[in-house]
């Protein structure tokens, strides 16, 4: 598939050209739906082994590390995660990010055209700071950074040249899902628009023909996954946080028409050909403990992420600054077509939330969109960047996901009237 993109009269178009691309020839299976009861799932990065973190961390670090033996940690991390997820009582598993150091910089491994460069680690920290750390910059000193690896950059023409590690994750993830038969099975792929973010452009002359390339080679991860059974979940914070860092400069209208519908336009020509419900899109306002007092309220973002062809709609509904939005859903116009995953865990805190508060956090979005459209879920992941010291511990995770599951079963009662 190429894309292009055109100037006219001001405004960006963009157009999706088919050439010679598989398209699926049979229907694929509608994604599961909440029939008989609130079924639940979580965003996709989940702990790691330690032993697995000290192998990513040092691949990152200098590359000297065995194949073999990453591979077979990953293999069994993978095993391990899918039966702690089932133990847990989730009914939409992923393998739990096990194998990438982050939800976004893996794409290195697998994209020509992406290195490191101290370059793009020096534009990354600026990037990285947020309006709101900038006014409190005694929280962002005591945040640190988001990843231990600096971030890489782009430095030629990207290529998906090597489907080695995706195919072999893939892999795995059947393994496991065919061992301990989950109700569903989705695996995690960046955003073309939230990549400009973490992969420093240092190569295409504008930004616009940088995410226009990225969506281009993005496509090959995104038909991998849908053909491999697996629900596709598009990880895109570019719709939400990015307003507050990556382009603090904007004003909230121009964020929205140059770079949120750009950004959602170029999705969909990447996505065009996959069925839109074996596809889910995550949306976030950064996957961090602090004042997110300059977040952009959902009501301003949620209508282009509407447009995104994804069916499912994941947001953070328990994080502090956004919980209250759900009175503000009551009058937004949902698409009939649109199921919705609002985040009824916080994934920043050790607290475990108790399953009377996850049930009524899900009654609330059950009222707006009804119970047949609604998935309960968690605001963002649990490992998005390994990190040798997680922020949440690996126990309060699970205990946290256990709570999650308990708290659907409370509120499946109240709904159905049954357990």
């Amino acid at each position: 598939m190429l894309l292009t993109i055109t100037l006219s009269c001001g405004r960006m178009r963009f157009l999706a050209e088919s050439i010679g691309v598989d398209r699926p020839t049979a229907r694929e299976p509608a994604m599961k739906a909440s029939t008989d009861r609130i079924l639940t799932t979580h965003t996709g990065s989940l702990p790691r082994p330690r032993s697995l973190v000290a192998l990513i961390l040092k691949r990152e670090m200098d590359g000297t590390v065995d194949a073999p033996t990453f591979e077979t940690e990953t293999a069994n991390a993978i095993e391990d995660v899918v039966a702690r997820q089932i133990a847990a009582g989730i009914d939409v598993i992923s393998d739990g990010e096990m194998s990438k150091p982050s939800y976004t910089t893996y794409v290195r491994h697998r994209i020509a055209g992406i290195a490191p460069d101290p370059r793009a680690a020096e534009q990354g920290r600026d990037i990285m700071l947020g309006r709101d750390l900038l006014q409190h910059p005694d929280f962002a000193r005591q945040r640190g950074n988001f990843s231990e690896v600096p971030f890489p950059g782009c430095v030629g023409e990207l290529r998906y040249n090597d489907r080695s590690a995706l195919d072999r994750d893939l892999a795995h993830l059947k393994a496991a899902a065919d061992k301990w038969r989950p109700t569903e099975v989705f695996m995690t792929a960046p955003s073309p628009g939230i990549l400009t973010r973490f992969i420093i452009n240092l190569h295409y002359p504008t930004e616009d023909a940088y995410v226009a390339a990225l969506a281009e080679t993005m496509q090959t991860e995104y038909r991998a996954i849908v053909a491999a059974g697996f629900l596709l979940q598009i990880d895109a914070p570019d719709l939400a946080s990015a307003r507050n860092n990556q382009y603090r400069h904007l004003t909230d209208d121009e964020f929205r028409s140059k770079i949120a519908e750009r950004n959602v336009a170029l999705l969909n020509a990447a996505t065009a050909g996959l069925p839109p419900e074996r596809m889910r899109l995550h949306v976030c306002w950064g996957n961090y403990e602090g004042p997110h007092t300059h977040d952009l309220p959902l009501t301003k973002i949620i209508d282009i992420a509407f447009k995104a062809r994804p069916q499912a709609i994941s947001i953070e509904a328990a994080n502090p600054r956004h919980d209250h939005e759900w009175e503000d859903l009551k009058s937004v116009k949902i698409p009939d077509d649109k199921i919705l995953i609002p985040g009824v865990i916080d994934s920043t805190t050790n607290f475990v939330e108790h399953p009377r508060l996850v049930a009524q956090r899900i009654g609330r979005y059950a009222q707006i969109v009804g119970r047949e459209r609604l998935i309960a879920g968690v605001d963002c992941g649990f490992g998005t960047a390994v990190r040798s010291e997680p922020k949440v511990a690996a126990s309060i995770v699970w205990a946290k996901l256990r709570a999650l599951s308990d708290g659907a079963a409370l509120a499946s009662q109240r709904l159905w009237g049954s357990a």
